[in-house]
């Protein structure tokens, strides 16, 4: 009998437990991190980052919301820079300033002064979208109040 901490997840097939506390991902290598009951992907790369962003934004307009802001965790800021103004949809406007998916993004504080960001990627900055209830899917042009912030 052997002991070991793998485990088999019906949907993605087998994790280990780093000595860090991580799960990676057997036959990928990528890391998940644990932060107040949730699981949290670690990107390597750009498109996973977008990706999970982009759906994240999707999810919106059936809440009746709308994305004022996303910020993103400190450790993508070189990916991101890496790619600025190249054919991603990441669009440099000023040396502080930049665009995804025509929103605005800031980047977070350091995982020393805030821990939560070691793990946690992305928050969306919301209103309530008043141009569009819940349930419709116009994703565009809208107008909004009562801030509320997504953490993903």
């Amino acid at each position: 009998m052997f002991l070991t901490d793998t485990y088999l997840c019906p949907r993605h097939g087998a994790f280990e437990v780093s000595t860090t506390g991580e799960l990676v991902h057997v036959s990928s290598g990528r890391c998940w991190h644990h932060w107040e009951g949730h699981w949290y992907r670690q990107h390597i790369h750009l498109d996973g980052l977008r990706f999970e962003i982009g759906e994240a934004l999707d999810q919106l307009p059936r809440q009746g919301r709308r994305a004022t802001q996303i910020t993103i965790a400190q450790r993508y800021r070189p990916l991101l820079e890496r790619y600025s103004g190249q054919t991603l949809p990441v669009k440099r406007l000023d040396p502080l300033g930049q665009k995804l998916f025509g929103i605005p993004i800031a980047f977070s504080p350091v995982p020393q002064i805030e821990p939560r960001w070691v793990s946690v990627n992305f928050e969306v900055n919301t209103v309530a979208d008043t141009d569009y209830p819940a349930g419709q899917t116009a994703r565009h042009r809208m107008l909004g109040s009562r801030p509320k912030t997504l953490h993903l």
